[in-house]
């Protein structure tokens, strides 16, 4: 099944919704090309969907839930891709720099 937030999330001069699947990513993905919305719309584990491609979403099946209510479901298909779990991140040590170790 697919999910979405009401356009409540602004960027970019635009509202947004947040577009999820609840059975896998390639569901979801195959919905987001349905709808015309492109793949770099994907972050981690759902769309980003502009206010003007909410009705259809509605319209070809995607159920409008809460916020709160996409997290959930996320988390109990076992699809959640927390942003700290998915990108590394530099130590603060190196800043990121890589650094040689020492040679013998």
């Amino acid at each position: 099944m697919l999910y979405l937030d009401r356009p409540g999330w602004p960027s970019r001069g635009r509202l947004w919704s947040h577009l999820v699947s609840d059975v896998s990513y390639a569901e979801l993905h195959a919905f987001a090309e349905a709808l015309g919305a492109p793949r770099r719309g994907f972050d981690r584990d759902h769309y980003d969907l502009p206010a003007e491609r909410f009705a259809m979403a509605v319209w070809l099946g995607a159920r409008v839930v809460p916020s709160r209510e996409l997290v959930r479901l996320l988390r109990e298909a076992g699809l959640r891709r927390p942003k700290h779990l998915s990108r590394p991140r530099p130590r603060p040590a190196d800043h990121g720099l890589v650094v040689p170790g020492p040679t013998a």
